[in-house]
């Protein structure tokens, strides 16, 4: 497994995993209207330059020469948290440790920048709230998230990154 930084050239790359990730995934606890709209609000090519733009840093995971999953964070160096923005590995892969193997990477890289936390917001329907919990997530907060005219109903997990 390699995991390296993306770049502007990668956004295609990003845009066509989260297509063929959000439906198997969400389809059986959101709307396919949610679905759609998620998908082109938060990962169409424009969306992600955007987020990279801002400052989102994302990384792939590659198996075999094949892009498998990917993240993105951000870090708040005043309040040393790491944001875990997005964790998207394909169903195929689920389960071979590219999840974890993405998160340490993700923390190793927050030690670098100082970063005491690390949190992610996951639907609180979401299977993959047991793998949080598993590798040492906690549900810091209930959150209802107003988000064009759909309500995010999310658990604020966290993690303290060891120094």
């Amino acid at each position: 497994m390699i995991i390296k930084e993306a770049n502007k050239s990668d956004i295609l790359t990003i845009h066509q995993l989260a297509n063929q990730i959000w439906w198997p995934t969400y389809e059986p606890i959101l709307s396919k209207d949610q679905i759609s709209f998620m998908l082109e609000k938060s990962y169409s090519e424009a969306a992600l330059d955007e987020q990279m733009n801002d400052g989102m840093t994302f990384l792939l995971a590659k198996r075999d020469d094949t892009v498998v999953a990917f993240a993105g964070y951000s870090i708040d160096l005043n309040e040393r948290i790491c944001k875990l923005h997005k964790l998207y590995i394909l169903p195929s892969e689920q389960g071979k440790g590219t999840g974890k193997k993405l998160i340490q990477h993700v923390i190793e890289l927050s030690k670098k920048n100082a970063a005491a936390i690390l949190e992610l917001n996951v639907n609180r329907n979401n299977p993959a709230l047991g793998f949080y919990k598993a590798i040492g997530f906690e549900i810091f907060k209930k959150v209802d998230i107003p988000y064009y005219g759909f309500i995010l109903n999310d658990f604020v997990l966290r993690m303290p990154i060891e120094q």
